[in-house]
């Protein structure tokens, strides 16, 4: 995995391969990127990674000079090495070791942007969780952004606060607002 823009442009960071984790492409990774610059400053943001995995998201968010990211997973390697690799690069990535869920229910501060990457092989239903918590909770600033990844196969349109998806090969990203 690489990081496409910023102050760590290019850079390449090799997760262990014993992590249960399925990275977002470049390709995706670019592609969000380029709907989000569009909309937000980075360095004016918050942003809470949920399912961080290796903290690809994260870092591509630091490296384009957030500096309020948490970047949650249930996975005490991804955690380790999400700390490893954000101390390596000097990134103000907070992580915390959580079951996502029951962080959405017990989470009380609000962000700008919250990205989710979980399993591809969810129900549909712990997709709607997602957004479910997030919004039952106010744990996004007015003008905020919920995106979920998921597989290009499962529709989550017909969720409450669904705006709209875009496809980028095998990956798909719903877009969440609250109008």
């Amino acid at each position: 995995m690489r990081i496409i823009s910023g102050v760590y442009k290019g850079r390449k960071i090799q997760a262990p391969k014993k992590l249960p984790v399925r990275p977002t492409t470049d390709m995706a990774k670019e592609a969000l990127f380029n709907i989000l610059n569009n909309q937000y400053y980075f360095d004016d943001i918050s942003v809470l990674d949920l399912f961080s995995g290796t903290g690809n998201i994260s870092y591509e968010f630091a490296s384009r000079g957030t500096e309020q990211i948490t970047a949650v997973d249930a996975n005490y390697g991804c955690i380790k090495f999400i700390n490893e690799t954000s101390e390596a690069f000097k990134m103000p990535i907070n992580t915390v070791k959580s079951d996502v869920f029951k962080f959405l229910e017990n989470s009380k501060q609000q962000h700008t942007i919250i990205f989710a990457d979980p399993p591809y092989n969810f129900e549909v239903s712990l997709f709607a969780k997602i957004p479910e918590l997030v919004f039952k909770n106010k744990l996004l600033q007015a003008e905020g952004t919920l995106v979920v990844e998921h597989s290009k196969h499962t529709d989550l349109s017909h969720l409450e606060y669904y705006s709209y998806s875009k496809n980028y090969g095998g990956n798909a990203f719903s877009f969440f607002v609250k109008n």
